[in-house]
């Protein structure tokens, strides 16, 4: 055989084999369309590539953590592990999902995505000095398919096939379900060391730090109170384009604070460095120096161009109370946004009407034709005014005691089978009172609910709040043990896998999932696979906008509020970057410059 007929035939018989071609190794992987910087960038965008290292950054959480293991259910971890602990690849946070090489150097994957091939960088080391290699990740792989927290179980147990190829290669080959965001979600999987972690006891809650492949390592801990972490001299990867300009701070010290007005205090004296607010009223008013001298301070408002999470009241479905979608609805009438974002709010928030806010992704508006033909198919599981009109929340006057909007919400329930009687509102069938106990771990919350109790007394509901300890709290979230919560769900401009985790009819049977609601329906699960399963942006948006538009009009939460900035305050020595990327600003971009 003649070498141009071989070299022929070995170009043309992927064709008659079915075989898929498999592109040269690539440094970036994006979910659709191109990513954004060529293979020979230098740094991220909102990065400072000359950013001084040394110094300290001191930072306030408030709560509590009794385990150093953030991989598992048991347990509530400290703020920072992310930063000790490495992923195949980095994601770049001014594209909508795309990722970059950081332990794996290049990736391999053929055309149809049903498979992928990790090159491991040879310089990758854990912080003991022992390399990184391909029995790391598979290791990793098993281990947190098995006893990792029920969205990593979720996640890889959509892998066919794992199989090592070499001392630094190791390929996935993914099931069909999903399968073509899977080489992205197998990019984001942390590494974790085979030589330092027994598997027979990773699924317990532990204050012993695993061994790191980060830039960060865990110097002192005090459980519950304090973590300080300190810059690894030896970190193999400081030079990457991924890491140039971060993680800049000799130390990071984590103080724990069970009040939110002690944490600010120590802000203002200087114990902390920089803070975050949450609070309007605290971020209008308390951020003044001594007698309303000028503050010490830098206040500043970093634009986010991400969507903005879904922050609300949360019907447990679970509960016979609110299986009915009229009483949910009843209950959101007798919210008043108007009179809380005037007075408590200070005005500085927007009313949130979208899980998928401040982003095209939002299902604003009447239903488009394209929506209309994903829905369809389940019209009989969704209420008819989803196919007619736009989601609206209900206005009121702004007095606190909105009577049209209470006289609708009155209606609503008796038509749902609950009537006003001995002193109570009682369901007709059991003549059991109508019950609300809102469970909460944030004392701010209190202030959000207190004027909202009023109003369901006057509705003859029962309600009581219980504000609970961080462990306490988490341990009845994660068995759905609750009647009405205050959450927040956190979006990308690249939804994919994690809406199963969020939403889906299986979430809501396991423990520890984020499907607080309790959401059972087919469209959703339906929904959730055509996002995972687009291939183009245009189509992933559109499905999106479905999905929101469900969530909206079947009641599950009430909407509170949203800004899109961060509300940032900073001590003069803390330098941050000019230019925010598209999720604000965060400690990782940071450096110390001492003042003059």
């Amino acid at each position: 055989m003649s070498r141009v007929l071989y070299l022929a035939l070995l170009l043309i018989l992927p064709l008659f084999t079915g075989a898929a071609r498999a592109e040269p190794p690539r440094h970036a992987l994006a979910m659709h369309g191109a990513p954004k910087y060529a293979q020979n960038f230098t740094h991220f965008d909102y990065a400072n590539p000359d950013a001084p290292k040394g110094g300290e950054l001191r930072l306030g959480i408030i709560g509590s953590f009794d385990s150093l293991n953030p991989f598992i259910l048991q347990g509530v971890a400290p703020a920072g592990l992310d930063h000790v602990y490495q992923r195949l690849m980095s994601r770049s946070r001014d594209e909508p999902f795309t990722l970059y090489g950081n332990l794996a150097e290049t990736y391999e994957m053929p055309e149809d995505r049903r498979s992928i091939i990790f090159n491991i960088d040879p310089r990758a080391r854990f912080s003991d000095g022992k390399p990184v290699t391909a029995e790391d990740v598979f290791f990793s792989y098993q281990l947190l398919r098995e006893k990792g927290r029920p969205n990593a179980r979720s996640y890889y147990r959509k892998v066919r096939k794992a199989e090592i190829l070499g001392p630094l290669r190791i390929r996935f080959e993914f099931e069909e379900d999903g399968h073509w965001e899977m080489p992205l979600i197998m990019g984001l999987m942390t590494v974790l060391p085979r030589h330092d972690i027994d598997p027979d006891t990773f699924d317990k809650s532990t204050l012993t730090p695993f061994v790191g492949s980060g830039p960060y390592m865990i110097e002192k801990v005090e459980p519950g109170r304090r973590i300080i972490y300190k810059r690894n001299p030896d970190f193999w990867g400081r030079d990457l384009p991924v890491n140039r300009g971060r993680f800049n701070f000799n130390r990071v010290i984590y103080d724990y604070f069970r009040d939110d007005d002690i944490a600010m205090e120590a802000f203002k004296a200087h114990s902390l460095d920089a803070r975050f607010e949450s609070e309007a009223g605290k971020w209008k008013n308390a951020y003044f120096g001594p007698n309303g001298a000028k503050a010490p301070w830098v206040k500043t408002e970093p634009k986010l161009g991400l969507p903005t999470p879904m922050l609300g009241l949360v019907f447990n479905t679970r509960r016979e109370e609110f299986r009915d979608i009229d009483v949910r609805k009843a209950l959101s009438y007798a919210f008043d946004f108007e009179w809380l974002n005037d007075k408590i709010l200070h005005g500085l928030y927007k009313r949130s009407t979208s899980f998928f806010e401040n982003s095209p992704l939002a299902g604003n508006g009447k239903i488009t034709a394209a929506e209309k033909k994903l829905l369809q198919p389940f019209r009989d599981e969704l209420p008819k005014a989803l196919f007619t009109e736009s989601f609206v929340l209900p206005k009121s006057d702004g007095s606190g005691r909105n009577r049209t909007n209470l006289r609708i919400a009155r209606k609503l329930l008796r038509d749902a089978g609950w009537h006003y009687r001995d002193g109570a509102l009682r369901n007709d069938r059991t003549g059991a009172p109508f019950k609300i106990e809102f469970l909460v771990n944030n004392s701010e919350y209190v202030r959000l609910i207190t004027p909202y109790q009023k109003n369901l007394e006057i509705l003859g509901i029962e309600t009581a709040i219980r504000l609970m300890d961080s462990a306490g709290y988490q341990n009845r979230l994660n068995n759905y043990d609750f009647d009405m919560i205050v959450n927040e769900w956190g979006q990308s401009l690249s939804p994919g896998n994690e809406q199963f985790f969020y939403w889906s009819r299986a979430a809501a049977k396991t423990p520890g999932t984020r499907n607080y609601p309790g959401i059972d329906l087919a469209v959703v699960d339906q929904l959730i696979s055509d996002i995972i399963s687009a291939r183009t942006r245009e189509g992933l948006v559109t499905t999106a906008q479905a999905l929101d538009r469900v969530l909206l009009f079947q009641h599950y939460v009430i909407p509170l509020y949203y800004t899109d900035r961060q509300w940032l305050a900073l001590w003069p020595d803390i330098k941050i970057p000019e230019h925010p990327s598209l999720w604000g600003t965060r400690p990782d971009l940071w450096w110390y410059s001492a003042a003059k």
